[in-house]
């Protein structure tokens, strides 16, 4: 594992046997791992301002449940996410990425490929280098992109994106009026393993949209190409 500095995970699961587990295996593969056994908990040492690079988060939970631990998180960080969950059908986890989920693993998984879906998220969301850029900060009307801070502004307010969301709008931003079809901006975005999930890029368009436009239902900053993908439209 090719690490430049120790990486911190938060596991979050109620079955304490699991998270015990887990937490063994990546402590033994050069990882720093707390555990958390309900959602209130993990919500709890996240706002507390814990350093964690990525958090493993069951879905199932009594009480608060993944999906709203998730959730709430977004509104405060972009921390990288990845569900461990027996849900396998692709409106889970199409919900599951509408909210700001990274990555999904099912139930039963095996710790190699546990670790294997971690390497790849964190080299997807925080270890990768950006691509050079003359002006680091990319501008447009009342829109704003910090490449070196990983930022958005709108109208001069920080905007919370996740990782995927920021990686889709620079690159629709770098290359105004190019169209991108749907597979294009997945493996940009997320990786050819991902291929086969083209609709998955319209859940996180739709997310920015929500975001980013005056009014989402008739955009004018991302638009859609009918038959074809999306582009940067040429907005004031």
């Amino acid at each position: 594992m090719e690490q430049a500095s120790i990486v911190n995970i938060l596991v979050v699961d109620d079955e304490e046997k699991m998270t015990s587990f887990i937490a063994s295996y990546l402590i033994n593969e050069g990882y720093a791992v707390r555990q958390a056994h309900s959602g209130a908990e993990a919500l709890r040492l996240l706002e507390a301002g814990g350093a964690f690079d990525l958090v493993l988060l069951d879905w199932m939970m009594p009480g608060m449940n993944g999906l709203d631990v998730c959730r709430k998180l977004r509104t405060f960080s972009d921390i990288p996410v990845i569900f461990l969950t027996a849900k396998s059908e692709e409106i889970d986890k199409l919900l599951g990425l509408e909210i700001g989920a990274d990555d999904f693993i099912t139930k039963p998984f095996s710790m190699r490929e546990l670790e294997a879906r971690i390497r790849v998220v964190l080299r997807r969301t925080n270890k990768r280098k950006p691509e050079p850029e003359p002006d680091p900060l990319w501008r447009r009307g009342r829109l704003a992109i910090d490449l070196p801070g990983h930022t958005v502004y709108l109208e001069g307010q920080p905007v919370a994106l996740t990782p995927t969301e920021f990686k889709i709008l620079v690159t629709l931003a770098k290359h105004q009026g190019r169209v991108f079809s749907r597979l294009d901006l997945l493996e940009i975005a997320l990786g050819e393993e991902y291929t086969g999930y083209e609709r998955t890029i319209d859940t996180h368009i739709r997310n920015l949209r929500k975001k980013l436009e005056i009014d989402f239902s008739n955009p004018e900053m991302i638009l859609t190409v009918h038959g074809v993908g999306y582009k940067m439209g040429d907005f004031a």
